[in-house]
């Protein structure tokens, strides 16, 4: 009985309810896919652009004009498609405005592409000639720029009120600029010549309750922690505090970052001790205690009225710190700690 032979066909499985284009058909499908992310956000763009009303899978209802929320929203499966909303991404991170923008000049280069594709033009000629029209574009763009200076500040409020005209904040887009000015003239840094600005270093809190009107800007580092502190204050050690305040702020603040616990090292199996005498037991909890307080007076040694504590700090210790008037925070983020490690130059 002979076998029939495949000859080297490839057999190929697909799942239920999916297709499979090659050639022509399959870059006029992708094509296709791309320009009608392209034309959901067309109508999106410029100071006349119009709102979009989303409504997601669990009911919930998003109305805006920002491009990369809308792209964000929309539940986009095809693979082509989903190139778009990458190109919303990227432009979004790099620049952080001009997504609706992008999005509809790739929907533009394609169908010109597609144009070419009909005239037999093979895609990888597109291609170069696309580069080199980048090439060009990114040179005129050098020639026709404009320097701003740092001091120039309403030019650069100017420019970061364009990119505000799309945003949710567009009503207190002047007040918004100016704060966004600000930030960054504080943290620009200059190098061999060159400014440099890490956004890394711009850190944005938002906390219910306030218009945002009230939106201001501190030259400083926000955690949201609440601290460990009783409040005992320094000269009513041991006693309890007459004037029954808590000290809500330290001046000249000389901080201690700790990336590990101030607490007992626990034993990595259980251990279980039999105290048969009373005066054991004492002993045993008094050696506890002086591994708590020579952890303590360590850091009262280094000279420091505030510690951030990675993870927990135990009662007694607590009691020891509290009662010298130590500042203390537990249970920290270690992104947190990174970023009080930058902002102060204290070492973890």
């Amino acid at each position: 009985m002979s076998v029939p032979q495949l000859a080297g066909t490839p057999v190929i499985i697909l799942k239920e309810g999916s297709s499979r284009s090659r050639g022509r058909d399959a870059l006029h499908a992708n094509i296709m896919a791309a320009q009608i992310v392209a034309e959901t956000v067309r109508s999106s763009l410029g100071p006349k652009g119009m709102d979009k009303m989303l409504v997601d899978s669990l009911g919930d209802l998003t109305i805006t004009s920002d491009g990369r929320t809308i792209l964000d929203e929309m539940d986009i499966q095809h693979p082509a498609a989903k190139i778009m909303v990458e190109v919303a991404k990227a432009q979004d991170d790099m620049v952080g405005d001009g997504t609706t923008t992008a999005v509809v000049i790739a929907g533009e280069l394609l169908r010109k592409a597609e144009d070419l594709l009909d005239q037999s033009v093979h895609p990888t000629i597109i291609i170069k000639g696309y580069r080199q029209a980048a090439e060009t574009v990114l040179k005129i763009l050098d020639d026709i720029a404009i320097p701003i200076e740092r001091s120039d500040e309403e030019l650069m409020e100017a420019v970061a009120k364009t990119s505000l005209y799309s945003k949710i904040v567009s009503g207190e887009r002047k007040l918004f600029a100016k704060i966004a000015v600000q930030a960054i003239k504080q943290i620009a840094e200059k190098e061999d010549g060159k400014v440099n600005v890490d956004i890394d270093y711009v850190q944005i809190q938002k906390k219910e309750g306030e218009s945002l009107g009230e939106t201001t800007l501190l030259n400083g580092l926000i955690i949201g922690k609440e601290a460990a502190s009783t409040g005992i204050c320094p000269t009513c050690v041991g006693n309890v505090c007459e004037i029954g305040s808590t000290s809500k702020s330290v001046k000249d603040a000389k901080i201690a970052l700790i990336n590990r616990a101030l607490e007992i090292k626990k034993t990595e199996f259980d251990a279980k001790i039999q105290i048969s005498d009373p005066t054991k037991m004492k002993l045993f909890m008094d050696k506890e205690h002086n591994m708590l307080r020579d952890m303590v007076q360590k850091i009262l040694d280094a000279g420091a009225n505030v510690v951030f504590c990675q993870k927990g700090i135990d009662d007694l210790a607590q009691h020891f710190l509290d009662s010298h008037g130590v500042y203390t925070v537990h249970n920290m983020k270690e992104k947190d700690m990174e970023k009080l490690s930058r902002a102060t130059g204290a070492k973890l």
